[in-house]
């Protein structure tokens, strides 16, 4: 599944980078991931919770970033399995910090590979909007850092564990919602 997703923020590329560049604080930004280890190299190991309904996920696994500072633009790869369900996700993410005269557009292109337990139970669409909502979070969560009038207080900033229920059944009714004015609209 391909998700692209285009934030603005309210600040010079340079202090985007910056933030982009330090992995530990960015990844306090990604809801329900934890990194647990720099393993050296661009390469990270942890792990990313989550409920979706009545199952719930812990994918563990390994990334590994690459970044380039003069065109600040950068990629992340990473595979994790599920220990309680044995699903396995595989994503490559390409990501670019730019000027958008005033501020920073950060473009995120995704591929994200799911199988087992929980590629059954996701619909496209449905993955799509909770992604869409995950990324909004990541963004709130930049922003706030990127606000913060001390490191002490930017690092105090982190994005919540995935809401399980009200994040599923709000992007269940958001995707219904979008079947409804496709149709109409045809």
């Amino acid at each position: 599944m391909k998700i692209t997703e285009v934030i603005e923020v309210d600040r010079t590329p340079g202090q985007v980078w910056e933030l982009f560049c330090n992995v530990q604080e960015l990844s306090l930004c990604l809801p329900g991931a934890q990194l647990n280890e720099d393993r050296g190299d661009g390469t990270y190991a942890g792990n990313v919770s989550a409920k979706l309904g009545p199952m719930s996920t812990d994918f563990v696994g390994e990334c590994t970033i690459v970044s380039d500072n003069e065109t600040m633009t950068g990629s992340v790869k990473g595979k994790g399995t599920d220990r309680s369900g044995g699903s396995v996700g595989l994503v490559q993410v390409d990501y670019a910090v730019e000027d958008n005269g005033g501020g920073t557009r950060i473009t995120i292109d995704a591929d994200v590979t799911l199988s087992g337990a929980v590629a059954q139970f996701g619909r496209t669409a449905i993955i799509q909007e909770m992604s869409t909502r995950l990324i909004t979070e990541f963004a709130e969560c930049i922003e706030a850092k990127l606000e913060a009038e001390s490191p002490e207080e930017a690092h105090a900033i982190q994005a919540g564990e995935v809401k399980g229920v009200s994040l599923f059944f709000s992007s269940l009714w958001a995707t219904i919602k979008s079947w409804f004015k496709r149709g109409g609209s045809e």
